[in-house]
C-alpha cells in the first residue's frame, strides 16, 4: 500500500507553520509561567493568561484561511497537515 506524503511546497506555507509556532509559544509561556511563579490560584487572570488566550484565538483565522485555500486544491495533503499531532497543543492546553 502506497501512502502519499505531504509535499514540501505545502509545508512551506506560512498558514501551516505560523499556528505551530504560536502553539509552541503558548506552551512555552505556560511552562515558563509555572516555572517562575509556580502553580497558584489567583483572584484575577494575569498577563500571561491573556497573552495565551490571544495566541490561541489568533490561530483560528490562520487555520481557517489554510483550510479554505488548500482543502479544495489538495484535500488529502491539507487534511494530513492539520490532522497531524503537531496541532494538538492548540486545542489541549488549559488556561493559566
Amino acid at each position: 500500500m502506497k501512502t502519499k506524503s505531504v509535499s514540501a511546497s505545502l509545508l512551506k506555507q506560512p498558514s501551516v507553520y505560523v499556528p505551530l509556532v504560536m502553539s509552541l509559544a503558548a506552551l512555552t509561556l505556560v511552562l515558563g509561567h509555572a516555572a517562575v511563579f509556580g502553580i497558584v490560584h489567583e483572584a484575577d487572570e494575569g498577563t500571561a493568561a491573556h497573552v495565551w488566550q490571544i495566541l490561541m484565538a489568533a490561530q483560528l483565522p490562520i487555520v481557517a484561511y489554510f483550510i479554505l485555500k488548500w482543502l479544495p486544491r489538495r484535500p488529502r495533503e491539507s487534511l494530513q497537515v492539520h490532522g497531524s499531532p503537531t496541532f494538538l497543543p492548540s486545542i489541549g492546553l488549559p488556561s493559566l
